[in-house]
């Protein structure tokens, strides 16, 4: 795949807290990945604060490869580490995935095709639509969570997604970089907040269908979870209306 001046045509974003055992996994089958479809690809992983030997793990991987960790010294939340991945990142495209390989890094492709046929902006995985494949779910308490939270957005944002927090998503660096600069959200509502920002300001954006295997290990506490996030969008409403966003 060709590069434009130099800049590798894809940067491979993944937030990572306490993830040295699934890193250890996923990155062999994100190398594979990238080298079996010839992608000039970095890897730009960012340690959020960890307390285990993820960077170190990690460091140790990227030696010789092209890519780069990036940490955080304290836990700051998975907003704040995608956002300073994508915004150090290098690559025509931008691909944020999950250190556990939840969207297999296979779906890359189905995204990537659609984008470029379609000339979207943004791209992103969705669990929630009649053609996506979720092998392993969630327990019924996570996944009413879930749709609870997604019914509550959509009637405060207007968005029409059906799936705003799979953590599986390519965007074009040049379109969404402005909207990068000027997000706020560090925790998990920032996928909201992008799409949020895509709608308001006419980014070319799709919801997919890809496959989905749960992971059963998370962070994401389900007492103290919704509260945030439920805060965060109105948040983000308040800052639209502020004309805080705007370029």
């Amino acid at each position: 795949m060709s590069t434009d001046g130099g800049r590798p045509y894809l940067s491979i974003v993944i937030p990572a807290y306490n993830e040295e055992d699934r890193l250890g996994v996923s990155l062999p089958l994100i190398e594979a990945y990238v080298r079996e479809r010839g992608l000039d690809a970095e890897i730009l992983i960012v340690d959020d604060g960890s307390t285990d030997g993820t960077a170190q793990m990690a460091s140790a991987f990227l030696r010789g490869r092209r890519g780069r960790v990036l940490r955080h010294p304290e836990n700051r939340g998975k907003g704040a580490a995608v956002r300073r991945g994508v915004l150090k990142a290098d690559g025509r495209w931008v691909l944020i995935t999950d250190a556990d390989l939840s969207t297999p890094i296979e779906e890359h492709a189905k995204l990537a095709e659609i984008a470029r046929e379609e000339d979207l902006d943004v791209a992103f995985g969705s669990r929630g639509l009649p053609e996506s494949q979720v092998e392993i779910r969630q327990n019924p308490l996570r996944q009413l969570m879930g749709k609870t939270f997604n019914v509550i957005l959509r009637r405060i944002t207007g968005l029409p997604h059906r799936d705003t927090q799979c953590g599986f998503k390519l965007l074009d660096r040049q379109r969404t970089r402005p909207l990068f600069e000027r997000m706020v959200i560090d925790h998990f509502a920032f996928d909201v907040e992008l799409l949020f920002l895509c709608d308001r300001f006419g980014l070319r954006v799709k919801e997919i269908p890809v496959i989905w295997r749960n992971s059963e290990r998370t962070t994401v506490n389900i007492v103290t979870a919704p509260p945030q996030m439920l805060l965060d969008v109105l948040k983000v409403r308040w800052h639209f209306r502020r004309g805080l966003y705007n370029p």
